[in-house]
């Protein structure tokens, strides 16, 4: 496998403001609808500007399918195949690159491809066949144990041997800027005789990672780990919602329910892997060894830093209440797809993983309400309003966003956010 890598000191012709998460190193893939399109269409982004990818190829600047059957393929999932999202980045590159005056000096050509930001509607990346959510942030995973197992080991014996995961909904995942209805969940108090339903009073955020899988498998078919990343077809942010007081009524014995299933909100822009190799790094040693079938031939981690912030109605600023970085996963891409497939699991074009909660180990590193507060018995003090927060109120925005910051530019994977809307 060959990838395409933009040096460092590659530059476009398209304006770029410092510190974009969008410079002609990344070029990511997104689905956007605008005005002069009569369906949503494939495109790109560079700096503050859309990209429509159809266009491009209908002015020849850009190869694209040859017939019909192959364009049906192509924009259903084919885009989502790394080595056809690779050689749309290399057209790309080539046609937006500083020297290059075949897009550049053609006004026209111009008029028909790019779309402003505030003329679109940016989608969900690929239509999800189907959701699964690990938990291989050790440092949540460890928090999560002294809180709700003070007795015990922080993390459970099969931790450090196997990425934890479980299916979630493909059909409550919902684009950046969705609002979030806060859910009515079942719950029982420690001192309760009997359950109660109603709103959640424990509405919390999971700051995540995720990828798509961008070729599908047989049924019966193992993947090897050194053969993961070449199924991997690019990289977004998660937002993972969940109602914590459901969340420890229901898990045992089989884990979150209707805790996790009522919204998980995804960013726009597919991110690939080749755009993030510069930042690729070793993880954590894994102690002890993990078998044979989870131990990646080389480093398989990303140093990509991660942020949330919280923005009340009363509130004119947001305000970040949460650094980490995607270094602080124990185990990887590779290994969560890796185990996925060990027991011959079929994965399929469009499938979406999820890290699970991204902590670190200092108290302003921790990716949810439940550590940052430590269950509610640490109030966030919003510094503009002098409000507090144990947890999500009505109103709140949650914003999240991560970038691996290059020499001189950054390759970024945008934003995630939503409101939370009162309970129906």
């Amino acid at each position: 496998m060959s990838r395409f890598i933009v040096s460092p000191k590659a530059s476009s012709w398209v304006e770029v403001p410092q510190g974009s998460h969008f410079p002609i190193q990344n070029l990511p893939l997104c689905i956007f609808a605008h005005a002069n399109a009569d369906e949503p269409v494939l495109g790109t982004r560079i700096g503050d500007k859309l990209i429509d990818l159809g266009a491009l190829m209908d002015l020849e600047l850009l190869s694209g399918p040859e017939d019909e059957d192959e364009a049906a393929e192509f924009y259903e999932f084919g885009y989502l195949d790394p080595r056809v999202f690779r050689q749309v980045r290399k057209g790309l590159y080539d046609i937006l690159r500083v020297d290059n005056p075949k897009l550049r000096d053609d006004k026209s050509a111009k008029k028909e491809v790019f779309v402003d930001l505030a003329d679109a509607d940016v989608l969900l990346p690929a239509e999800v066949r189907a959701f699964v959510d690990f938990y291989s942030g050790i440092h949540h995973a460890s928090n999560v144990g002294r809180m709700f197992r003070p007795d015990q080991p922080p993390l459970l014996p099969n931790y450090r041997h196997l990425p934890i995961g479980y299916n979630g909904r493909a059909s409550s995942l919902v684009v950046d800027g969705a609002s979030i209805r806060r859910p009515n969940v079942q719950t029982k108090g420690p001192n309760d005789e009997l359950p109660s339903f109603g709103p959640t009073r424990e509405l919390d955020f999971e700051l995540e990672l995720g990828f798509f899988v961008g070729m599908g498998t047989n049924m019966g078919e193992a993947i090897p780990i050194g053969d993961c990343e070449e199924l991997i077809s690019g990289v977004v942010l998660v937002n993972d919602w969940s109602a914590r007081d459901t969340q420890r009524w229901e898990y045992q014995p089989l884990g979150p329910f209707l805790a996790k299933s009522f919204a998980t909100s995804v960013s726009p822009y597919l991110v690939s892997l080749d755009a993030l190799e510069p930042f690729r790094v070793n993880g954590m040693p894994q102690e002890p060894a993990v078998l044979p079938h989870l131990r990646a031939p080389k480093a398989s981690h990303y140093d990509i830093e991660l942020e949330v912030s919280i923005q009340s109605p009363s509130m004119k600023q947001p305000q970040v209440i949460c650094r980490s970085n995607a270094k602080n996963l124990y185990w990887s891409f590779v290994q969560q797809l890796a185990h996925q497939s060990s027991n011959g699991t079929p994965l399929e074009t469009g499938d979406l993983y999820a890290t699970g909660t991204i902590s670190g180990e200092a108290e302003g590193t921790f990716g949810s309400m439940l550590e940052l507060t430590w269950r509610g018995s640490k109030p966030i003090v919003l510094s503009e309003t002098g409000e507090e927060r144990t947890f999500l109120e009505d109103g709140d925005v949650v914003t999240m966003t991560g970038w691996a910051q290059g020499e001189g530019y950054r390759v970024g994977l945008g934003t995630v956010s939503g409101r939370v809307e009162p309970a129906s």
